[in-house]
């Protein structure tokens, strides 16, 4: 029996007929596939051998005599025309057998061809194309071509166009074919171009071409056709043992981790059922300790310190210590016994963890303990320290908000209160004592109760003495409370002028000295603005050298004046002898000293002079500072003011000049300003000697004595 494929049913195309559909499938195709078929069906069955034959002969008589007939009617046609066709074919080389120089070439194209019902592509090396056309087929198409052509409109000479190329550049090549798939080769080797989506099957012509003369090839094709389905199959098994085994895997994975779930769900099962059990055991011993109490609970925490958290713990442990807090605290003092109940309270601080659960406990036991004390009986602002004492020792354990509610409640009531009662006439006790103690609790909470502060002590310092040294003891420790501006006006109003006025009267009497007033005056040094201080002790200072100057010129016992001078450099205070003008002012003492010594003249400085020199030292340190506009002094500006304030007149000479100086007119003396030393040079007769401001001035006046 014959087994013929075809690509139109199941997998692959193949199908399986007997030898009747064979038959009726060969009737339908052409005289080609008959004959090919035919060579096959000499061992069908009785009812095909016989009939086939006679059919197989008859078919082969008829297409004879049809091809006959139409090549003796080639040309036929010319009769009815002007032989043009004929014509146009000779010019090409036609001589009667076919196109060309050897009768090797067709008239027509060749042409696509309709399968046969029911076959696959390709099916047993079937040929898509036509046969080729009979010649008396290709001259009629081409005189049918040649009429048509006569028929068209000629065009008008000159108006065709020769069509230009058209250049595309390599981008829009790529895109265009990108757009129609860069995947796609054409193959021009065959008859006709086939369009490849991929080369795999490339050479599949030439090998169906070397495969023709095999025998048997539909059963070679079924083979094939086996073999390749059995392929499939074995992937298919392969593909399908890996997805097993994958399946597998995934499966034995999900199976571990369900057991390690497992195996945790039951230990948090027994962690569970052990911290009931201790729970349980806890709650039957109502009578034990908050230490045993805390101890049970932090080997909990140390055992099982996630669950200690996830389970609330802390929350069971302060409703378990609660009652025993209580009873511990019932009855306490927090200003008596500040310290009661402070390590057990450490202790369940660190246990309970969260702070909103420690500061309930807190507000539940102590706090009730600890608002008592806003009673009038209890704590009193006037004694600090009791309170102190509490708050210090529970700094660590106070939360933060429940000392704010003493601070705010009990403490700031109570002071208020004291020192409006406040009468610093009639207290024993300074006010600072038991005030300042809360500044660094309270800070800026006090500032509400200075005013009141400040106006009590005005109200008695009209009336005070600089005799009187309580006055200094209360009003020195709020140096660094009140505000400064504050602070200096109260010692300008009411502490300056009474000191100016005590230094005023005292006197300088080497011989019999009483210093009762300068140390009224020296006790402040420490809380009075330096600047208002210096101009006191200029009062001192200004008699202090008058008196030096009037003793060195009486040629005295020179030891004896060292010992003066080192006294009352001993009685200064440090606070006044770091300062620059204090120092001046005992270093012209001291110049005078050294003056008397050695036989020269005694020239006792004044104070103007020194501000003069201050101002040309101030020149020489920030003569960088006066470019940048910082409004330091320069010498020459110093001068000229100083001959303003005498009522001279300070202009330069013009077109004088002394060693590269300009010299200048100050007053009806001639003056030099050497700005690079911070020095002034006045001509006195015929010599430039160096001078001070204050000699400048006598050189002047004494130049208009002379002059009258």
């Amino acid at each position: 029996m014959m087994i013929s494929v075809t690509q139109s049913s199941g997998f692959g195309g193949g199908e399986f007929y007997s030898g009747e559909r064979r038959a009726k499938r060969r009737r339908s195709r052409s005289k080609d596939d008959v004959v090919f078929y035919d060579m096959f069906a000499s061992d069908d069955s009785d009812t095909d051998s016989e009939g086939g034959s006679i059919e197989k002969k008859g078919r082969n008589d008829l297409f004879k005599k049809r091809q006959a007939k139409d090549e003796d009617n080639i040309g036929a046609f010319e009769k009815h025309t002007k032989g043009i066709g004929t014509k146009l074919l000779e010019k090409m080389g036609y001589k009667g057998g076919g196109l060309g120089k050897n009768a090797q070439g067709i008239v027509a194209p060749i042409q696509a061809k309709l399968r046969p019902k029911n076959m696959g592509m390709g099916f047993n090396h079937y040929k898509e194309s036509a046969n080729v056309p009979t010649l008396q087929e290709s001259v009629d198409e081409i005189k049918v071509s040649g009429i048509q052509q006569k028929e068209k409109p000629l065009l008008k000479q000159g108006s065709s166009k020769k069509k230009e190329k058209e250049y595309v550049t390599a981008d829009e090549f790529f895109v265009k074919k990108q757009e129609q798939g860069l995947d796609v080769v054409q193959n021009m080797r065959g008859p006709q171009v086939r369009l490849l989506t991929n080369l795999e099957n490339l050479n599949s012509e030439e090998k169906l071409r070397e495969n023709d003369n095999k025998p048997m090839p539909e059963l070679q094709h079924n083979i094939n056709l086996i073999f390749d389905m059995a392929k499939l199959d074995k992937k298919k098994i392969l593909q399908d043992l890996r997805n097993e085994r994958e399946t597998f895997v995934i499966l034995h994975n999900e199976k571990e981790k369900l057991k390690d779930n497992a195996a945790l769900e039951k230990k948090q099962l027994d962690t569970i059922e052990e911290m009931v059990s201790v729970m349980e055991r806890l709650r039957l011993l109502g009578t034990s300790t908050l230490e045993s109490l805390a101890t049970s609970f932090v080997d909990l925490h140390t055992r099982f310190p996630n669950e200690y958290k996830i389970f609330s713990l802390a929350t069971i442990a302060s409703s378990f210590a609660l009652p025993l807090f209580i009873r511990e605290f019932q009855g306490w003092d927090p200003l008596q016994n500040p310290t009661h109940g402070l390590n057990v309270m450490s202790l369940w601080k660190d246990l309970l963890e969260e702070d909103e659960i420690f500061d309930s406990l807190f507000m539940e036991v102590v706090f009730p303990a600890v608002v008592r004390l806003s009673g009038t009986d209890t704590w009193q602002a006037r004694d600090p320290e009791p309170l102190l004492r509490f708050l210090d020792s529970w700094e660590q354990l106070l939360p933060h908000s429940v000392l704010q509610t003493i601070l705010d409640n009990i403490v700031m009531p109570k002071l208020t209160s004291a020192v409006d009662s406040w009468d610093p006439r009639r207290e024993t006790i300074p006010i600072h004592l038991w005030v300042h103690p809360w500044l660094p609790l309270l800070g800026s909470k006090l500032e509400t109760l200075y005013h009141t502060i400040q106006n009590r002590l005005e109200s008695v310092l009209h009336a005070w003495h600089p005799s009187d040294m309580s006055a200094y003891y209360i009003l020195s420790p709020w140096k660094m409370v009140f505000d400064p501006i504050r602070w200096e006006q109260i010692m300008v109003r009411y502490i300056i002028p009474k000191l100016l006025a005590v230094m005023h009267e005292f006197e300088v009497n080497p011989a019999d000295q009483k210093l009762d007033q300068f140390y009224w005056v020296r006790i402040w040094a420490c809380v009075i603005p330096i600047h208002h201080m210096l101009h006191i002790m200029d009062v001192f200072f200004n008699k202090w050298q008058e008196v030096l100057y009037q003793w060195l010129c009486s040629k005295p016992d020179f030891q004896e004046v060292r010992k003066w001078y080192l006294s009352w450099k001993d009685l200064i205070p440090s606070e006044l002898l770091s300062n620059e003008h204090v120092r001046y002012r005992l270093n012209l003492g001291l110049n005078m000293m050294n003056q008397a010594a050695v036989g020269l003249e005694v020239i006792q400085s004044s104070l103007r002079e020194f501000e003069a020199q201050k101002a040309a030292a101030q020149v020489a340190k920030g003569c960088a500072t006066e470019e940048m506009g910082g409004g330091v002094m320069s010498l020459k500006e110093v001068i000229e003011v100083h001959a303003q304030q005498n009522n001279l007149m300070f202009k330069p000479k013009v077109g004088r000049m002394k060693d590269g100086h300009q010299v200048y007119g100050f007053g009806k003396v001639s003056m030099i300003i050497d700005s690079l030393n911070q020095k002034v040079y006045a001509q006195i007769e015929d010599k430039w000697s160096l001078v001070t401001l204050e000699q400048l001035v006598k050189l002047e006046k004494s130049y208009v004595l002379r002059r009258h």
